[in-house]
């Protein structure tokens, strides 16, 4: 899953036509993940059971080292902009992480949570709408 997504946004980036579509409605197909090539991804990001029922914003951004649970959706909300994650997260399964957010280095995100703030670095949020547990 992740090298389709990886030669898909290396195509899109040198502006090929066609193909990283093709690639990413193989990657939706065969895997159930909406990943488009656009997307920013860094190294040793985990998508949990080969990205099953994951969505992602076009113009998110993932950082390095995160673990996504099945069934999450990275999403904007409206034309407000997309989430960033940075490096060292953990997002459970079912959480939805939606508009112009930042998930801080090092946090954790509950299974199930609707993340429409920031999350602190280091920080465990959980419930609907997403609060900060602990720090």
């Amino acid at each position: 899953m992740i090298y389709i997504f990886r030669l898909s946004s290396l195509l899109h980036h040198f502006r090929v036509p066609l193909l990283p579509w093709l690639l990413k409605v193989l990657n939706r197909i065969l895997f159930s993940v909406a990943l488009p090539p656009s997307v920013k991804v860094g190294r040793n990001v985990t998508f949990g059971y080969q990205g099953l029922g994951i969505v992602v914003h076009r113009h998110a951004v993932l950082g390095n080292n995160i673990v996504i649970a099945p069934n999450v959706v990275i999403g904007g909300r409206g034309r407000r902009g997309a989430p960033v994650i940075e490096d060292d997260v953990l997002i459970g399964a079912g959480a939805c992480v939606l508009g112009p957010v930042v998930i801080g280095k090092g946090a954790k995100i509950g299974a199930n949570a609707v993340v429409l703030s920031d999350v602190p670095p280091g920080a465990i949020a959980v419930g609907v709408p997403a609060r900060v547990i602990a720090d």
